[in-house]
């Protein structure tokens, strides 16, 4: 007997996904702090990958060494299920993915700060966000890799 295939193996390939790491999201990686988030946003700095435009910041110290906070517009999205939809998205692209530039973080002593602001204007799926997200990632990489060089 051939058991059918579960509706959600077309939504995400989890054979990519190694069974040795943790794919976790805890309450300590979540930036929740107003003191930590105001001063992100007034001494932090920001690049753009389209829908996202992402503020960031290297600290001395921090609860963990990665951080991260995601907003969407209310202006863009009147109602609320939809924001949350996209943040919901957005955060499992990033759950599954961060785990390269954390252990990039921890082997430096770095410590990372970073907020998400989707500045889109139309719902997207979540391909298209878990591509993104993977550019931001690897941008994220690359901006703490040329600190690292430029401190030592």
């Amino acid at each position: 007997m051939i058991l059918p295939v579960p509706p959600w193996r077309d939504f995400f390939n989890f054979d990519c996904l190694s069974a040795t790491q943790r794919y976790r999201f805890g309450r300590e990686e979540k930036l929740k702090s107003r003191k930590a988030i105001e001063q992100l946003f007034r001494e932090g700095d920001s690049f753009s990958v389209f829908p996202f435009r992402v503020i960031w910041k290297l600290t001395a110290t921090a609860p963990a060494h990665l951080q991260v906070g995601f907003t969407v517009s209310s202006k863009q999205f009147k109602k609320a299920v939809d924001r949350n939809r996209i943040k919901r998205l957005t955060r499992e692209a990033w759950r599954l993915q961060k785990n390269e530039l954390q252990l990039s973080l921890q082997e430096n002593g770095k410590y990372l700060s970073v907020f998400f602001i989707y500045v889109g204007n139309e719902l997207p799926a979540y391909p298209f966000l878990f591509g993104k997200t993977t550019k931001v990632i690897k941008r994220l990489i690359k901006i703490a890799h040329e600190n690292h060089l430029a401190t030592t």
